[in-house]
């Protein structure tokens, strides 16, 4: 079983248990958030995750199309907070109008 683990595929492989392990931990952030603003940095932090799983597992594989959603799941998450970010801003202009 370790005759053929290089030094490469253990760290790939130990980065994943280490990624899946901050994956829990961001579900239960996530899960346990008591604010919206909360929820939302674990839902950012839960995506940025995904993207480092993928692209350690496109190092093990060697293959560079696994890349591709990594990017457009990049993408959509920073949407995602900017538009998020814009909200708040517009409701706090809107509390301080009251």
């Amino acid at each position: 079983m370790f005759q053929d683990m290089t030094l490469i595929k253990f760290a790939v492989l130990f980065a994943n248990f280490v990624l899946f392990a901050a994956l829990i931990i961001a579900l239960i952030r996530m899960a346990l958030g008591p604010t919206l603003p909360d929820r939302v940095v674990g839902l950012d932090m839960i995506s940025t995750i995904i993207i480092g799983i993928i692209a350690a597992y496109t190092i093990l594989t060697k293959e560079k199309t696994f890349l591709n959603p990594a990017v457009v799941l990049a993408l959509i998450s920073f949407l995602g907070t900017v538009s998020y970010a814009k909200y708040l801003e517009k409701r706090g202009i809107e509390l301080k109008e009251k």
